[in-house]
């Protein structure tokens, strides 16, 4: 049985930010109950509202982005829209944004100016190398955070140059990183009663995912270069072609696991042998290894190999694609395929929430708002006590 009350209700979020790493941020939040008010310049939407596909007009991203958010305009570049978002934020707990160093001190908007106003604000602040550095004004993204961080260094083949990963990870971790900080915050606060600022940036969050390649450097005199689909001196892990021409991936790198490994290819001897019988060993056969594995796997379907895999407990599984992960049954029971009424468009699938809590699990509520400045009768009007005068006249003054 589950409680209604969601884990961040009663935790307004004011959104600022664009595209990735700051709104991804305000959807994690919302996900768990917090009410997020996005900010959107008038007559300028966050560009995600039209990136990648869509379907009769609209991006097929927004709504997941930007699902359980409330949507308002507001000019900031005016000195009656900051002051506007002032009140906004002394409503407020938290406040995210994702632009250049400097840019909310342009408009009058600094944390010491917002905590004077609310010191209970917590500020979250994501940007390419982070607040303070000689890179600080940099303008950041997340292929350059990647890069920077060392994550493209490692990304594909070694005959080959860098390689990004096929989402856009620099941002997400980001986010993520954000999202901790953010939380870390608001239970500090509890006990403080004060807000601070959660200073993110794109290549740290990345370095912080690099494992031991400082150590491997410094103490070892290795570099860790791109390796494709193995591990360095782990093994086997990898990917296997099958029969009937697709791929699976093994992982079996434990002894125990090895060890049931060969018993699936009934091979148990290689459990034994030396080349084969440590962790060490396997790392320095691995393409010897390797070659003996795909032999067996080459004889059966994958469907056939990830049978007999997974009675003997190795891990091993398909390459998915959305097609595959829509049609497995983890992913129905699990609920991670949900669907949201979007007034457009119906009944919309989205991922559904990471991670879920036993008696308080998050949810999502609505798709992200298909217009711009969708609640701003309710969030200018209920919350702040504007007249339909007042928002009016911020109308024809390009404010809202």
């Amino acid at each position: 049985m589950t409680e209604k009350r969601l884990p961040l209700e009663g935790i307004r979020v004011i959104e600022l930010g664009t595209l990735l790493a700051g709104p991804f941020t305000g959807r994690l939040l919302g996900d768990f109950g917090a009410e997020v008010i996005k900010v959107e310049p008038p007559g300028k939407s966050d560009p995600m509202r039209n990136w990648g596909k869509s379907k009769d007009g609209f991006g097929l991203w927004w709504p997941i982005q930007s699902r359980n958010k409330k949507s308002i305009t507001l000019n900031l570049r005016k000195e009656e829209g900051q002051e506007i978002l002032k009140e906004l934020l002394n409503e407020a707990d938290v406040l995210i944004e994702n632009f250049r160093p400097g840019t909310m001190e342009k408009w009058n908007l600094s944390y010491e100016e917002l905590s004077e106003i609310n010191p209970k604000l917590i500020m979250v602040r994501t940007s390419g190398y982070g607040q303070t550095g000689p890179y600080k004004h940099r303008a950041g993204f997340g292929s350059v955070g990647e890069a920077m961080g060392g994550l493209r260094n490692v990304t594909g083949f070694p005959d080959r140059p860098p390689s990004r990963i096929g989402v856009s990870i620099g941002d997400t971790l980001a986010a993520l990183f954000a999202t901790i900080g953010c939380l870390v915050a608001l239970h500090e606060r509890e006990h403080s009663g004060k807000g601070q600022v959660v200073d993110t940036a794109l290549y740290e969050s990345v370095f912080s995912i690099m494992e031991s390649i400082i150590p491997d450097y410094l103490l070892a005199g290795y570099i860790r270069e791109r390796m494709g689909n193995i591990l360095p001196g782990i093994a086997p892990s990898n990917i296997y072609f099958t029969k009937d021409k697709t791929y699976i991936v093994i992982g079996a790198n434990a002894d125990g696991v090895f060890s049931r490994l060969c018993e699936a290819m009934e091979k148990p001897e290689l459990a034994e042998d030396p080349r084969f019988s440590t962790h060490n060993a396997r790392g320095e056969n691995m393409k010897l290894l390797d070659s003996i594995i795909e032999e067996w796997t080459k004889t059966l379907t994958a469907k056939e190999a990830l049978s007999i895999l997974e009675e003997k407990g190795v891990p091993s599984g398909l390459i998915y694609n959305a097609k595959d992960i829509l049609e497995d049954p983890q992913y129905k029971e699990r609920e991670m395929i949900i669907k949201v009424e979007h007034p457009e468009l119906g009944e919309f699938p989205m991922p559904g929430i990471v991670p879920k809590l036993s008696r308080t699990p998050g949810e999502v509520k609505h798709a992200g708002a298909e217009i711009m400045g969708k609640h701003n009768i309710e969030i200018y009007c209920k919350l702040l006590g504007f007249n339909e005068e007042k928002l009016e006249e911020l109308k024809r003054n390009h404010i809202i």
